[in-house]
């Protein structure tokens, strides 16, 4: 089972979330490497420029999710497979994860839940993003969904 590293800039998400979600996350995938992922906190004017640059969406929105790797979706990651992804501390870095806060704060009142909640949840979102999930179809946003919600489960994090 792989190990689970997070970097993180910001207060938004305090040391002790960060290695709860690490410790969620460290038996959802086989393989022999430990697997890293960024997490970036920003505005929305910062979201907005990112989304119209790289998504070519001039648009606010709450998460964007920057994969390292290609077609991993449901594969075990081995170092072996990966050789010149493997950083400096012998992590293989999966991607990098931008949320807004103030989007996400918005939609934890407009769902009615807590910003901790949400937090979490666009947290979690963007690294099944970064591991290969999708939700362009009905099939992979349920398969997307139940991965997520496995995860928010072990942390303990409801929709309540």
């Amino acid at each position: 089972m792989s190990r689970f590293i997070i970097y993180s800039d910001g207060e938004e998400f305090p040391q002790e979330r960060i290695q709860a979600l690490e410790e969620a996350m460290t038996d959802f995938i086989d393989g022999d490497v430990p697997l890293s992922v960024e997490f970036v906190f920003v505005d929305e004017e910062e979201i907005r420029r990112l989304n119209r640059e790289l998504r070519k969406t001039d648009k606010v929105t709450d998460v964007l999710s920057f994969p390292s790797l290609e077609d991993i979706k449901g594969e075990a990651l081995y170092a072996e497979d990966f050789p010149y992804e493997i950083d400096e501390e012998g992590n293989l870095m999966i991607g990098s994860i931008a949320v807004c806060v103030k989007r996400a704060e918005e939609q934890a009142e407009e769902y009615g839940h807590s910003f901790e909640r949400e937090l979490h949840y666009l947290l979690v979102h963007g690294i099944m993003h970064c591991l290969g999930y999708d939700h362009m179809t009905d099939e992979e946003k349920a398969e997307m969904r139940e991965k997520e919600e496995y995860i928010l489960n072990k942390l303990g994090i409801t929709r309540a």
